[in-house]
């Protein structure tokens, strides 16, 4: 019998979405190759039963959920954990948003390995209720699953602080590919020129510093091009100050998603500009180290980590100018920034690396009876 790996807490795959779905495409993907048995929850928008079907060897299962917005997933999740309840298969649950679901899967007696993500509640986003409900589900996270993974330090720390969760956690990073080379139609098609833009690739809200992104940035002329991705919405207050505070030289491009465009636009941009304050291991980030981009950071615990001190820091509009004023006076420093990228990616960030670590310790918390059979048939298997 293969070992089974059941993945909760994303859309499905394949990733369309989001860091998490990408990181279940890329586990499940690698786990199959590796002779597991693999299934993935998916969300989607309507009604009716619970579809089941095979993408590249991993087994589907899709939900149907009526409802919208944040019910959606509440609903999503309920029935997802409900039905892997049932099984008897090691499960992977990826956040911790509705973590007190999984009391079904300790119920059961079903092992369940928890990725904590960030520390959902800080963000200012969120109102009080909303933030009551994610404090209760990281307790909640923390204390169902029989083992806990944080992919980064300062989040283990934080874990540990809060919940003294020590002695149930492993720290696990987020990965990336390496890229070194893409083709440069996607940069023609939005009017960029090779090593004269900078990326910004984040959702348009306040804790991801893009107001002051854009505010250093059109100080001054910079003969350089700001590219902003993301969807804006001229009904939202943060959005049209966001776009009041452009100059000319800012383009925004909108939401991308597709793949090889993100890829290229990485490759062939002066620097990537990450605003990201709170969270753990960002998947942008670590893409953009694994680009070689040079980065330019907003400064705290978090972004040091992962970027390293190759990197450039800001705290606010005045620190992305001074910055940006520098590194033009220093063409030179981008390549050593870029290399210190590099180095930074290949200390343990790459997908390899991640996956490896992810498959050894999943399999520490296979049920009894499936690690019996696996080494049965491997042992089976060996010639005499």
């Amino acid at each position: 019998m293969k070992p089974c790996l059941r993945i909760l807490g994303t859309r499905g795959v394949p990733a369309a979405h989001g860091g998490f779905e990408t990181f279940a495409e890329r586990l499940a993907l690698y786990l199959v190759a590796r002779g597991w048995r693999v299934v993935v929850y998916g969300q989607e928008a309507g009604a009716g039963p619970m579809r089941q079907d095979r993408w590249q060897g991993i087994e589907r299962i899709t939900i149907p959920v009526a409802a919208a917005g944040p019910a959606a997933t509440i609903v999503f999740d309920w029935k997802a954990t409900m039905h892997a309840a049932r099984e008897s298969d090691l499960c992977l649950t990826l956040g911790y948003n509705t973590a007190v679901f999984c009391a079904l899967l300790r119920a059961a007696r079903v092992p369940n390995v928890i990725n904590m993500d960030g520390i959902e509640w800080a963000r200012a986003k969120w109102g009080r209720l909303a933030r009551a409900w994610f404090r209760l589900n990281e307790a909640a996270g923390c204390r169902l699953g029989n083992h806990l993974i944080a992919d980064h330090p300062e989040i283990a720390a934080h874990l540990n602080s809060r919940h003294g969760c020590a002695g149930k956690l492993s720290m696990i990073a987020y990965g990336a590919d390496r890229v070194t080379d893409a083709s440069q139609a996607p940069l023609r098609a939005l009017g960029l020129v090779p090593g004269r833009y900078l990326t910004v690739v984040a959702r348009p809200e306040p804790e991801n510093s893009i107001l002051e992104v854009v505010q250093g940035f059109s100080r001054r002329p910079r003969g350089l091009t700001l590219l902003v991705l993301g969807h804006y919405d001229d009904a939202q207050t943060y959005h049209r100050a966001v776009k009041a505070a452009a100059s000319p030289e800012v383009v925004f491009a909108g939401g991308i998603y597709e793949r090889d465009v993100l890829r290229a636009l990485r490759v062939h941009c002066a620097a990537y500009v990450h605003g990201h304050q709170v969270g753990g291991t960002n998947p942008s980030l670590v893409e953009a180290l694994g680009a070689g981009n040079a980065v330019i950071a907003q400064d705290n615990r978090f972004n040091r980590w992962v970027a390293g001190e190759g990197a450039r820091y800001f705290r606010d509009a005045g620190d992305i100018d001074r910055v940006l004023v520098s590194l033009a006076q220093d063409p030179e420093a981008l390549t050593a920034m870029r290399a210190a990228s590099v180095q930074r990616f290949e200390a343990g960030l790459s997908w390899s690396d991640v996956l490896a670590s992810y498959e050894s310790m999943l399999r520490r918390w296979l049920p009894r009876a499936a690690v019996t059979e696996a080494a049965e048939a491997g042992h089976a298997a060996r010639p005499r």
